[in-house]
């Protein structure tokens, strides 16, 4: 499968040294209509992994010169958004559990359940689909000003233009510039879309302020 194949589509992307597991990974996935691509060592995985791909990972933990514990590490670094699923022995399942700590979403034991792989894996795609989301709409919070954020914060709380304007000590004809330009750089089209915006950057973790 070429990169401009892969390029906007979900792809399970497979990394593990046994020819054999990989086939009948292949079959099992390829079975519900996803897309399937393998490499049978980290090292070659890294020659062609590109930022903008997406779906999600199976690694195995055990691969000669490097590891999947050490690929993870890597791709942590390279700002990969794409969730990792370990595939692990049984004798490896303190390693699968240092990895999840490390991010991996799960592991799964070698043989594998094929029904519980498949649902792991349909969860890991619609977890990169919000990852994906967050990670857009960060990108449009961080071009904000001071200001705007400031105003962004107060408006999610339900708080009107005046309220905004005493407690910021600004007019109220600023609040309004500033309120019209945060929607426009959030590409926002109504308030509803702009709290819910602001919940899917705050609600759980304290991202970037």
């Amino acid at each position: 499968m070429s990169d401009s194949k892969i390029m906007g589509q979900k792809v399970i992307y497979i990394i593990d040294d046994d020819v054999a597991l990989c086939n009948a990974l292949r079959w099992l996935i390829e079975s519900v209509d996803l897309k399937v691509k393998i490499y049978h060592s980290a090292l070659d995985f890294l020659k062609e992994y590109n930022f903008s791909w997406k779906g999600c990972l199976l690694v195995d933990i055990r691969m000669p010169i490097m590891s999947g514990l050490q690929l993870q590490d890597k791709l942590a670094e390279m700002g990969n958004l794409m969730p990792i699923i370990m595939i692990s022995g049984h004798g490896d399942i303190s390693m699968a559990i240092r990895a999840m700590k490390a991010g991996a979403i799960d592991f799964i034991t070698k043989p594998f359940n094929d029904q519980i792989l498949l649902e792991q894996i349909q969860k890991a795609l619609e977890l990169n689909v919000q990852t994906e989301s967050k990670q857009t709409v960060l990108n449009c919070f961080q071009n904000l000003t001071f200001r705007e954020q400031q105003i962004f914060e107060k408006v999610a709380e339900g708080k009107m233009n005046k309220q905004i304007a005493y407690e910021l000590d600004i007019s109220n004809k600023t609040v309004e510039l500033h309120r019209s330009n945060l929607m426009k750089k959030m590409e926002a089209k109504t308030l509803a879309e702009l709290v819910k915006m602001y919940l899917l950057l705050f609600e759980k973790t304290s991202a970037v302020h």
